[in-house]
């Protein structure tokens, strides 16, 4: 069974940068969509960012043109880089299937945003 982690959370000041890293494990890495969920305090969790099979990206528009997914199948990683980060990017991130898959999601890393 497939298991994913994520990592490269911390604190960052208004205007910076992080790369989180989602590591799968366990049996095969096989997806079609993947996405990057956060889920700010108080609020629900949303998809903000999905990369499918064929290298098709969508970004929820609060991130468009700041935060790029990837994916680097050899090594069964998913990425999301950001950049010019905001307050209101402060959340816990996670990696699931688009749609996610319950069994699937992992702790999730905490980004904060804040001077």
């Amino acid at each position: 069974q497939v298991q994913l982690v994520e990592s490269g959370g911390g604190l960052v000041q208004p205007g910076g940068s992080l790369r989180l890293s989602c590591a799968a494990s366990g049996s095969r890495f096989d997806f079609l969509v993947m996405g990057w969920y956060r889920q700010a305090p108080g609020k629900q969790r949303e998809l903000v960012a999905r990369i499918t099979i064929g290298d098709s990206t969508n970004y929820a528009d609060s991130v468009k043109g700041r935060f790029t997914i990837s994916v680097d199948s050899a090594k069964s990683r998913v990425y999301l880089q950001m950049n010019s980060l905001k307050p209101e990017d402060t959340a816990v991130y996670y990696c699931n299937h688009d749609p996610p898959r319950s069994e699937y999601w992992g702790p999730g890393t905490q980004v904060t945003v804040s001077s």
